[in-house]
Formats: C-alpha cells, structure tokens, sequence
C-alpha cells in the first residue's frame, strides 16, 4: 500500500460538512474517547475510532486504527472525517484513501470550527469512577 499524496485528500468546510451530514453520509470522529465524551458534532451516524491513543508516554498512533474503521465502515460509505482542529483528520483521511476508501472527505477545522459556526453539539453525561 502506497501512502496517498496530500492532493488526494479532499477537505470540505464545516458548513458542507453539517449539509453533508444531513443527507446520509457518516461521521467518523478521530479524536480520543477523552475528546468525544466531552463534546461532538451532533450528526445522525457518528462513530468515534481514536485515530490517536494517549499513553503513559504520551499519544502514540492506534496501530488498529485501519481495522477498526474496517469493521464499522465500508471502503464505499460517505465519511467525513473529523477531529479537534483537522489535523488529525487531515492524516487519517490521507490513510483511509490509501487503504482504497473512494469517498471519504476530512472536515477542516474539525470541531472546533464546529463549535465556532454554533451548529448543535452533543456533550455525553460524565460517568462516576467507581
């Protein structure tokens, strides 16, 4: 498998991101699970695959990141992709269009840029450590 080149990566803004959403496509949030219980976009079909983990050492790649987008996603599903700022997506995109995902698209800016145009977010209920 050959990286994709970043010309291969096509980005779309929030605002067609959200019109995006509302016509069927899935939203694959990249950030950690930390990330997305504190906050989402608000979108019909939304899945969270960290592309990124933290660690004891600091955030290091999901090596599993592929497989699990696989087992949720097919290589011919509508996805946006979408992180805190768009790098992250940026980099998981370029990935899944290398690993032969034909209409994925990276949300630039990604949540933060979400939250900035006050389109609907979804905060998950904090959950006692017990």
């Amino acid at each position: 498998m050959f990286p994709s080149k970043p010309e291969d990566v096509v980005t779309v803004d929030v605002s067609q991101a959200k019109t995006l959403l509302q016509s069927d496509h899935q939203y694959l949030d990249v950030r950690t699970e930390e990330e997305f219980r504190r906050g989402h976009c608000l979108a019909p079909k939304i899945l969270n695959v960290p592309y990124m983990l933290n660690t004891p050492q600091g955030r290091v790649k999901n090596p599993n990141f592929l497989d699990q987008v696989s087992s949720l996603l097919s290589p011919t599903d509508d996805i946006l992709v979408g992180c805190q700022s768009g790098a992250r997506s940026f980099n998981a995109t370029s990935e899944l269009v290398a690993a032969g995902y034909k209409k994925v698209r990276n949300i630039g800016g990604g949540y933060l840029a979400w939250v900035d145009q006050s389109f609907p977010i979804n905060k998950e209920q904090q959950q006692s450590a017990n």
